[in-house]
């Protein structure tokens, strides 16, 4: 089974590399650019099968180690 995990940081939580793409992209010449915040993308490859049991695996590594949950959100998909 196959799942992405999608970690953001949470609004009001400032995100310098985000601010740091922002003025890159306007020097490059897209400035239409209004604001960017960046992430992390995990795809995992699951050895279960069941989809319940892999949720729950999925949410107990981004609470441990995937994501910091004081500052940032996750969301879970599992793909296959």
């Amino acid at each position: 089974m196959k799942a992405r995990v999608t970690v953001t940081l949470k609004a009001g939580v400032l995100d310098p590399q985000g601010q740091a793409i922002q003025g890159s992209l306007k020097s490059l010449g897209f400035a239409g650019v209004g604001a960017v915040r960046q992430g992390k993308v995990f795809d995992l490859v699951l050895e279960e099968t069941d989809r319940t049991a892999a949720e729950t695996a999925l949410k107990a590594m981004c609470d441990k180690l995937l994501a910091n949950t004081v500052i940032e959100n996750y969301a879970i998909e599992i793909v296959g």
